[in-house]
């Protein structure tokens, strides 16, 4: 019983930090109704603007965290104002083209920048630890666990309190009738795609934290951001928050009893599982 429960307490830190790192993709599809194939690049690039910065400077990593927010938003919104905006009232397939190509240049360029080697963001106290109820935590990943939630239910906040999230709600639901009320699309959207790319930078800067950064990580986070959004659904980042604690809570069992080499077949089985079960998610509307 002990082992299942530190099995359990360690799918939902893996699973709080999933749901941080889907909350921007689910974001950019449910308004712009983008399925961004470079989200994976963005955080990827998240963790090396703290690696670097933190390398550097020996600043905390979480103290770093903004920089590499404010970094990957000042480059989402060039990315959606400069090339997405021109084609996002043509087909999916555009996006998808565009985006897909993104992910592929920002992967080069990081493994010319930074090589292939793995790299890992080691604060002083990488190797602390926590107990609770008999059960290990690694410290790192506790924290970035309590960030992540802390940050996805902000992000909640923020959609249903404040005007800019209001108008965000009101253009994934009825772009005319947003119009009306004078909202203006193409920089709503710009700021839409900003911040799903400012909470894949401090994402990538956790993940740095808790496992290990490498140019090709990125095509592999993306495939599980879709699943999750799938699962959790697109209307509210609390189903965000469920499908990531349901992925991460499934891998680590799924790890436990048949080994690391099928934790992704099991997770995409989840997906498909869903889709067919529930093709609105756990919480949301049809993806």
């Amino acid at each position: 019983m002990q082992l299942l429960f530190q099995v359990l307490l360690n799918g939902i830190l893996q699973g709080g930090l999933y749901a941080l790192m889907a909350l921007g993709l689910a974001l950019v599809w449910g308004v712009l109704n983008i399925v961004n194939l470079a989200h994976g690049a963005f955080i990827m690039l998240g963790g090396y603007v703290v690696w670097v910065l933190y390398t550097r400077t020996g600043i905390d990593p979480f103290a770093l965290l903004p920089i590499a927010a404010l970094a990957l938003a000042a480059l989402g919104y060039a990315v959606q104002r400069g090339v997405l905006n021109l084609v996002i009232r043509g087909p999916m397939f555009n996006t998808l083209l565009i985006t897909f190509g993104l992910e592929v240049v920002l992967t080069y360029l990081a493994q010319i920048v930074f090589s292939a080697d793995y790299r890992t963001i080691n604060p002083r106290y990488a190797g602390q630890s926590v107990t609770l109820a008999g059960a290990t935590l690694p410290l790192v990943n506790v924290a970035a666990f309590a960030l992540a939630l802390a940050l996805t239910l902000a992000m909640w906040l923020f959609l249903l309190r404040t005007r800019i999230g209001r108008r965000i709600r009101a253009t994934a639901q009825n772009l005319v009738a947003a119009r009306l009320y004078g909202v203006e699309p193409r920089h709503l959207y710009a700021l839409t795609f900003a911040i799903g790319a400012a909470l894949a930078g401090v994402a990538g800067g956790l993940f740095g934290m808790v496992s290990q950064l490498n140019p090709y990580i990125g095509a592999t986070l993306t495939a599980k951001c879709f699943a999750i959004a799938i699962i959790g659904g697109l209307d509210s980042p609390l189903g965000v928050i469920a499908g990531g604690l349901v992925l991460g809570i499934i891998e680590a069992f799924a790890s436990l009893w048949l080994g690391s080499t099928f934790v992704e077949v099991v997770s995409f089985g989840l997906l498909v599982l869903v889709l067919i079960v529930r093709p609105t998610g756990l919480l949301g509307r049809t993806a």
